[in-house]
């Protein structure tokens, strides 16, 4: 008994004498051949992943709006890579080894790297005015089956609470009201678009005896229900319209839950609205598409100040839906993402004309958040700072209602007054337009712009 107590000190010795060192990768000063080799698949499949989630509400496209200390999901676990492994790398070659950053989550991507992409902390520059490159989908896909595999919803999350508001404040856009405020000409401008009369369909969930009926239907719908029951009663098709008849609006496009892959963002996320009108490049005459050509480029591998999608140039309505639950809040920064955008290309526009002061405080677009019950409606416009050219962007609202208040008298409010932006607002904006681009120079160049900064 004695001498088994003294024999397992010995034994327990014995073992931990034998037990082997542990070395820890962080320690090797050879370059790590396997964290180089495992880089790309990450990448990949980081972007599979992200593919692969469910059609339900909109979710984080890009986590770059969030702070850093906040996971996403969890990552494999690997070899930590020796700092000498980067000394070793040049700026180049590290930003060669991640081709697809543009559309991975920017913590991954710092995880993967020691620095920040280049596009992460410099701003734009005139020179990328004129010929913008963006992102181009792997293997020859189509930007059609790439907006397919991004789910309908997400993108959303990065539009909640105050930080959202705050990194559009950031980049000049404002979910507000100026102290200025608008012109009194845009103001009477507005009014005449609420007042004027127009015909709705005679035939619709929003007629007088069925419309009760539709408030209950919807009443705690998802929003393809909501969209499918009553949006178009909301916001009318441009296209459709002009489909039954109206030449007037022949010179609008239009796009239905698509990125703007074709525009400069203000944040890592494109626009997604639920609905746009712009207009096609057919609007515009050939010598109009040759002033316009420097700064629009190749629509399939360019980027574009001008563009929305590559058929849509100079949008000027967005509309976004919520379902039954959803917080307009929410519908309301992505209006305002994507119709800063909008008015930031009138702005640049005029600019390289000479001629911004025209559209100072003027409302150069407008927007529609609705869920089941109620819509809101909002003129988006500049206000320029006349001493170094710079631009902030603000939202005024227009009307606010509730569809079914005094047994649904408002309910066609904003049909009316979309259909009046397209009949009667549309048409001087498009002169306006084409007026501006017939005042530019031949041979406008960067060192003319004198865009920077705003």
């Amino acid at each position: 008994m004695a001498d088994n107590c003294r024999k397992r000190p010995q034994r327990a010795r014995k073992e931990k004498g034998q037990k082997p060192t542990r070395r820890s990768t962080r320690l090797n000063p050879e370059p790590s051949v396997h964290f180089r080799q495992q880089s790309p698949l990450m990448a990949k499949t980081t972007t599979q992943s992200d593919t692969s989630q469910p059609d339900s509400s909109k979710r984080l496209r890009e986590a770059e709006e969030l702070p850093a200390n906040i996971a996403v999901g969890p990552f494999p676990k690997r070899p930590r890579a020796s700092p000498t492994n980067f000394s070793d790398t040049s700026p180049a070659n590290r930003e060669a080894e991640f081709p697809t950053e543009a559309r991975i989550n920017p913590i991954d991507r710092w995880r993967r790297g020691p620095v920040w992409p280049n596009k992460y902390s410099e701003p734009y520059t005139m020179s990328d005015l004129l010929t913008p490159n963006r992102f181009m989908p792997s293997h020859g896909a189509s930007w059609a089956v790439l907006n397919d595999q991004i789910p309908r919803e997400e993108g959303s999350a990065s539009y909640l609470g105050s930080r959202y508001k705050l990194l559009l404040e950031a980049k000049g856009c404002f979910m507000h009201e100026s102290d200025l405020g608008i012109t009194e000409k845009s103001k009477n401008m507005y009014l005449a678009l609420l007042q004027a009369q127009r015909t709705v369909p005679p035939e619709s969930l929003f007629r007088d005896d069925i419309f009760k009926r539709t408030c209950r239907n919807i009443q705690d719908g998802s929003k393809g229900r909501v969209v499918q029951d009553i949006s178009r009663l909301i916001v009318p098709s441009a296209e459709t319209l002009a489909t039954f008849g109206n030449r007037t609006l022949g010179p609008l496009a239009e796009s239905v839950n698509e990125d703007w892959f074709n525009s400069i963002p203000l944040t890592k996320t494109y626009p997604k609205p639920d609905y746009s009108v712009g207009f096609k490049m057919e609007a515009f005459s050939k010598e109009q598409h040759e002033k316009l050509a420097p700064f629009i480029g190749d629509i399939i591998n360019e980027v574009s100040f001008f563009m929305a999608t590559n058929y849509i140039c100079f949008p000027f309505l967005t509309c976004e839906v919520m379902c039954s639950r959803g917080d307009l809040e929410i519908a309301n920064g992505q209006n305002a993402h994507s119709m800063t955008l909008a008015v930031r290309a009138m702005v640049k526009l005029f600019q390289l004309a000479g001629r911004e002061e025209e559209i100072d405080r003027e409302i150069l677009a407008f927007s529609v958040s609705h869920n089941h019950e109620s819509v809101q409606i909002f003129g988006h416009y500049p206000v320029l700072n006349r001493y170094d050219r710079h631009a902030t962007y603000y939202c005024h609202p227009i009307r606010k209602f509730f569809i079914a208040d005094l047994d649904g008298k408002e309910k066609w409010t904003a049909y009316k007054f979309i259909r009046n932006v397209y009949e009667m607002w549309m048409p001087t904006h498009l002169n306006r337009l084409r007026s501006v681009i017939d005042a530019l120079p031949c041979d406008i160049g960067v060192e003319d712009t004198l865009l920077s900064g705003s």
